[in-house]
């Protein structure tokens, strides 16, 4: 059980850390802050690596919400069900 548990905690970390990580780098490579990042996102935008760094953040926080959904319905059915000790 605690196994487990400790597998879903790091399974949830590093979805969400590679979320994390993909949305920085998209804002600091492709639109940073600023008057100068928001025309540099003009030419950088569409780029490929870009591009590809936005679909990666998109489909990360899917999959973190599918990670957050499941394991809110274990627990949902884990007190819902009795346990057959």
């Amino acid at each position: 059980m605690l196994s487990e548990i400790g597998k879903t905690l790091a399974t949830v970390v590093i979805t969400y850390s590679a979320h994390y990580a993909s949305t920085k780098a998209y804002s600091a490579m492709c639109v940073p802050d600023g008057i100068l990042g928001y025309l540099q996102g003009f030419l950088t935008a569409g780029s490929p690596m870009c591009s590809a760094t936005l679909n990666y953040a998109s489909n990360s926080q899917n999959s973190y919400a599918a990670i957050i959904t499941m394991a809110i319905s274990r627990m949902a059915i884990d007190l819902i069900t009795p346990s057959s000790s």
